[in-house]
């Protein structure tokens, strides 16, 4: 089969931590996500705007984890020829395409990529009853994009191209080294999923769309107003044409708040970048530096559930 059109948007991101109730009470009270349901010890946190039963997902354990990374897909007869294809290549699945049971249903397929991380494709998820955000409404309107790092980065985006299908819309470089790979699915959005060129295997970050410019400035200066530090931002990429504003959750994984990202057409180019430009990073010159500190959050701490399996 070809997966150049298999995937067609991220799903949720799940988290688990040691600190359940502060991350509950952060993407509740703090981040602006809707706490929907509880299954089982898992929280599942909706997007208002986002048709998804649920963009994100905590659970609680002694270590710290990105619990799995979901992708959407057609139909039931893809994630079916998908794990055909995976078992054929060597991929390790975590169960075959099964019923699932988390809030919104849908069959899906669970897998390993190739550092470990747990991936879910799933098809025919019962939609919630979400609504237009209002105008100055400072939160998350649906979920954007999540950033992945890797020590082996290209072989990473390599198997990503190769297994799920995804493709590379422009890579960033700096002095001769390629620090980050943003990928494209058949979404025409410019990326869902980025690699980025890490110490060791972990959550970059994970980016919601707000309802424009205006609600994203509004959410970040509601942080900041909360007393959240801003990590980075509030600037525009040139990457993607996206704004940005980034913090941490209550376990210090980094999240953002965007807007504005460029959509792709039939016919694109791949394209590069030079960090060296400062415009690169962001063409309205209004952010705080990059240095050590943004990196620092961007590399986050080692995730410590690779190759296994969470329980839910």
């Amino acid at each position: 089969m070809s997966n150049t059109n298999l995937i067609t948007h991220l799903r949720h991101v799940g988290f688990a931590m040691p600190q359940l109730e502060e991350q509950r009470a952060f993407y509740s009270k703090e981040w602006g996500l809707t706490e929907v349901a509880e299954k089982d010890g898992v929280h599942y946190f909706a997007a208002e705007g986002s048709p998804e039963p649920y963009v994100i997902r905590l659970r609680k354990d002694d270590k710290k984890r990105a619990d799995v990374i979901s992708f959407g897909t057609a139909t039931r007869e893809n994630v079916d020829a998908l794990a055909k294809q995976l078992k054929q290549d060597g991929v390790q699945l975590i169960h075959e395409p099964r019923e699932l049971s988390a809030p919104g249903g849908g069959y899906g397929v669970r897998l390993f990529d190739l550092d470990g991380r747990v991936v879910e494709v799933s098809a025919d998820v019962a939609p919630r009853e979400y609504r237009d955000l209002e105008p100055g409404e400072s939160i998350p309107a649906r979920l954007s994009h999540c950033v992945i790092n890797s020590p082996n980065p290209q072989a990473t985006v390599d198997w990503y191209e190769k297994c799920l299908g995804f493709q590379v819309v422009e890579t960033l470089h700096i002095h001769g080294n390629t620090l980050m790979w943003f990928m494209r699915c058949s979404h025409p959005q410019h990326h869902v999923l980025a690699v980025g060129n890490g110490p060791h295997v972990a959550m970059h970050h994970v980016s919601f769309d707000m309802r424009g410019i205006d609600e994203f400035l509004r959410g970040v200066g509601r942080l900041q107003r909360d007393g959240k530090e801003l990590i980075w931002g509030p600037g525009r990429h040139q990457t993607g044409d996206n704004a940005y504003g980034y913090f941490q959750d209550a376990a210090g994984n980094t999240v953002e708040y965007t807007a504005g990202m460029s959509q792709l057409g039939d016919s694109w180019t791949a394209t590069e970048g030079d960090l060296s430009d400062p415009a690169v990073l962001d063409v309205w010159g209004t952010s705080n530096a990059w240095g050590e500190n943004v990196m620092r959050s961007h590399f986050n701490t080692p995730d410590e559930g690779l190759f296994v399996a969470p329980p839910l």
